[in-house]
Order: C-alpha cells, then structure tokens, then sequence
C-alpha cells in the first residue's frame, strides 16, 4: 500500500483519524470538495448533517474508484462543515460511520475539519475533499 498511516508518540491518539500519513506511491489524486449530490444531482439529507456527511464520504469513494483507489490510498482528508460547533462531532461521526459501513472502509487518513460560515448553496452543510497516492 502506498499510504502508511502513523500515530507518533509524543502526539495525542485520535480515534477518528491518525497524525500522519506517509505516501510512497507515485501517481496523486486530488478529489474536489464533494458535496451531498447523488449521482443525478439531487440534493441528499437536507437538514440532516449525518446524511450529508455520509453522501459526501460516499462520493469521495465513487470518485477514487473511478481512477483506481480507494479510502487505503488517501494521505490526507479536509472537511468543511457549515456553523460548526462541537456539539456536532456526533452527527459528523455517525455519518462517517455510515459510509464507512457501506464502503466496507476506516477511513482514518489524517483530516483537518474546518467550520465555514456558507458552502456553495445553502443546503449544503458539509463538503468533503480528498489528497490519495496511488502506487
């Protein structure tokens, strides 16, 4: 596998992700921002972060299936949650959850979550976006 994924002493052990990813692959794969479209562009899960968290992680592996990875081969995750508060981790964890369930994955690659004031339309409320290496 190209993607090893590190705790290092020293740091704090997270269970939703890992500190570190090292890639030794060599072809890279950048996935846009995915939102909570299905396949025709409908929206999925209004209102509801958990759903929307789901679909999202679902088209990040639809989109590295495509050109030949999987969530094995991510080094790094970013995610943009609208308004976030902590008291959302649960909901944003149970859709992780879901679509780990679904892909047969644990995504844990390294992820930074960051709190965005809008995304590109308003019933969206959360966009996932993917860094992998391929071997």
């Amino acid at each position: 596998m190209p993607i090893t994924l590190v705790n290092p002493g020293g740091l704090p052990r997270i269970d939703a992700y890992r500190q570190v990813s090292v890639a030794t692959g060599s072809k890279l794969v950048f996935v846009a921002g995915q939102v909570a479209w299905d396949a025709d562009g409908v929206a999925v899960g209004e209102g509801d972060l958990a759903a929307q968290v789901e679909q999202c992680y679902l088209n990040v592996g639809t989109a590295l299936a495509e050109v030949g990875a999987s969530f094995d081969d991510v080094a790094k995750l970013t995610v943009h949650v609208v308004d976030w508060t902590p008291d959302k981790m649960p909901l944003l964890m149970e859709g992780i959850a879901r679509a780990a369930a679904k892909l047969g994955v644990t995504p844990t690659p390294p992820a930074t979550l960051l709190g965005v004031a809008a995304l590109d339309v308003p019933e969206h409320l959360v966009e996932v976006e993917a860094t992998a290496v391929c071997g």
